[in-house]
């Protein structure tokens, strides 16, 4: 399709669902945008601005509201119920492995009906693709592109949040939870976190028009990945959390629980439980690791209801699949190379790749393949899940054995 000279490709993308076709005399279906709201330059890179498309946006939200509702008043009612704790504990395995399948297959059904919604647009007005990064392409191909971008956004971010679940794994511990008071934890976690992954796609969706934004993120996710390769792991230290320690000088917080409750009542006054403290530190903890992953999943896809979409449906399954693969995936000791090196991968996408994907007649600006991209992710996460179970961990040596053996080897010197 060819530009049209002296136009604005703004007002195009707005009228030219309304204009009759030439050739037809026929007038195309007006695109949703042109039923809800006018072209906002804000977001003018992207296809479907989340400003422009906002109803699209508030039944995608009121969906995950749903999911939530499910989790928060079915499901945990359901994980309840047997007769001893073997069975109670039978039971809550079973429905949190039917509850991650369900948020499995969700992710899969968001990522097709976008597609179908995206090839149904694009389609009715193919001059949405004008001023973006799927210019040249057909309806079919855009539409199956971002199709093939919202899953790879969701591996990238399932496998971060996978990761993740060690790390909460060590909090709940740290804190004494039960199975209910982490049911609980985690639920409004991932409300913080739907919140602030808003926020923080929000600004990066903004940002990301700017090459040198693209070229910033891509060097921290490098510099990140290598990190993650290279250093040892460091020991979580939740009293050291500088939120808590403020919190502490400044509000009182009980030392007792009160059962799921994050408030209690101290010597008549309002108190915070350690409940509430557990979920201060999971909530700032999922803000650092937001740091990583939303940079990863913007480097992957620059439409903002795409890197929204595939994050948030990959956190809503969070809290299920914490209690089917916590334990089981501290037996992957080797997942942290594959995501460093996933985080590598993302941020020479960003950079570096461009320059040998380039081509001036068929892909200018040098976009890295998604089918190439989502497979490199898979072979990586995939290749050190196998590998974790080839080869077996290093020997945990205690700190005063440590101590001990080179004590004996200065002895001998």
């Amino acid at each position: 399709m060819q530009r049209r000279v002296g136009i604005d490709p703004c007002f195009l993308k707005l009228h030219s669902a309304t204009v009759s076709d030439e050739r037809t005399g026929q007038v195309p279906p007006p695109t949703l945008r042109a039923r809800f709201a006018e072209r906002t330059s804000l977001l003018a890179y992207a296809i479907f601005s989340p400003i422009d498309y906002w109803p699209l946006l508030a039944a995608f939200l009121g969906g995950v509201v749903v999911l939530l509702a499910l989790d928060l008043f079915v499901i945990e009612r359901l994980a309840h119920g047997g007769a001893t704790p073997a069975q109670q504990a039978k039971r809550q395995m079973a429905v949190s492995i039917a509850w991650t399948v369900i948020c499995v297959l969700t992710a899969l059904g968001v990522a097709w009906a976008f597609r179908q919604f995206a090839l149904s647009e694009i389609t009715a007005n193919p001059a949405l693709l004008e001023d973006t990064r799927y210019f040249k392409m057909e309806p079919a191909k855009a539409a199956g592109t971002l199709f093939l971008e919202f899953l790879t956004g969701y591996v990238v971010e399932l496998s971060l949040s996978i990761d993740n679940l060690f790390v909460f794994l060590v909090i709940f511990r740290y804190f004494g939870l039960d199975h209910d008071k982490q049911h609980r934890v985690l639920f409004w976690g991932i409300v913080g976190a739907v919140v602030f992954r808003a926020i923080f796609i929000g600004i990066g969706s903004v940002l990301v028009s700017y090459a040198w934004v693209l070229i910033l993120m891509g060097v921290f996710l490098i510099v990140t990945g290598i990190k993650l390769v290279a250093s040892e792991e460091k020991k979580l230290e939740p009293e050291k959390n500088p939120l808590i320690r403020m919190l502490s000088r400044v509000l009182p917080i009980s030392k007792q629980f009160d059962g799921t409750h994050f408030f209690t009542r101290l010597d008549g006054r309002l108190a915070f439980t350690p409940l509430f403290i557990a979920l201060i530190v999971v909530e700032t903890t999922d803000v650092a690791f937001a740091v990583d992953s939303v940079p990863a999943v913007l480097a992957i896809s620059q439409e903002p209801l795409v890197a929204f979409g595939s994050n948030i449906c990959a956190i809503l399954g969070l809290r299920a699949m914490f209690f089917v693969v916590a334990e089981a995936m501290q037996k992957f000791h080797l997942l942290k190379y594959g995501l460093g090196l996933v985080l590598v991968w993302v941020g020479l996408k960003m950079t570096a790749l461009p320059y040998f994907f380039r081509d001036d007649l068929t892909n200018p600006q040098g976009h890295v393949p998604i089918p190439l991209s989502l497979g490199v992710i898979i072979a990586l996460i995939g290749g050190t899940m196998l590998l974790s179970l080839v080869i077996p961990p290093k020997p945990e040596v205690s700190e005063p054995m440590a101590a001990e053996q080179h004590q004996g080897d200065s002895t001998d010197g």
